[in-house]
């Protein structure tokens, strides 16, 4: 399998208006990586509901992911990528490469407005309808990556507590906290999914 180069922590698309409505963040440190995004949906200048589920597990469990964007993309997304982990058993980098090459190329596909991160015992990616599969900029501390209208703030947050005590659920819920504090697209309902490695 090729080497894929690890990025800086990504944030948001070409098109900032296309990814308003969430905030999605991914923090790996200890030997945990931790995904947790708000429940917050919003229609123009409308809060349309405030407890979905954008963080949940692949997998049967194995894989953690999160989205922002259009929520039936996101789910699109999630089912294409449940089909290539069960074609690629344990492979998240493999099935998450083969996903986003269909998602480029496929009529169809590239037509979803979402960006997902996922992440498993080995890895952590963010995924994007350009065809990249993003790893984090890894530090001594750990590493963050940021998805969503909140995810500059939450992974500026993120970074900033990297050097910290605290673990990395505890800097994924207070990087969401004052995102939500920010960002008006984004609530303190949190969803927060680990796994460890």
């Amino acid at each position: 399998m090729r080497d894929y180069p690890s990025f800086p922590a990504f944030s948001q698309a070409s098109s900032p208006e296309s990814w308003h409505g969430t905030t999605i963040l991914m923090v790996k440190k200890g030997g945990r990586t931790v995904i947790g995004g708000d429940g917050q949906v919003t229609l123009g200048q409308t809060i349309v509901k405030g407890n979905a589920r954008k963080v949940r597990r692949l997998s049967k469990g194995d894989v953690i992911g999160g989205f922002a964007g259009a929520t039936a993309d996101a789910f699109t997304l999630f089912e294409r990528l449940e089909a290539k982990l069960e074609q690629y058993p344990g492979q998240l980098m493999r099935a998450c490469v083969e996903l986003a090459k269909d998602w480029r190329t496929d009529r169809y596909l590239r037509r979803l407005e979402a960006m997902m991160l996922v992440a498993d015992k080995q890895a952590g990616l963010v995924l994007t309808g350009t065809g990249d599969v993003l790893e984090p900029e890894m530090t001594e501390q750990g590493s963050v990556m940021g998805i969503g209208s909140g995810g500059n703030y939450a992974l500026a947050a993120g970074r900033a507590l990297l050097a910290t005590e605290f673990d990395a659920e505890t800097i994924t819920r207070k990087s969401l906290e004052i995102a939500a504090d920010i960002c008006v697209y984004t609530n303190r309902n949190l969803i927060i999914e680990s796994i460890d490695a």
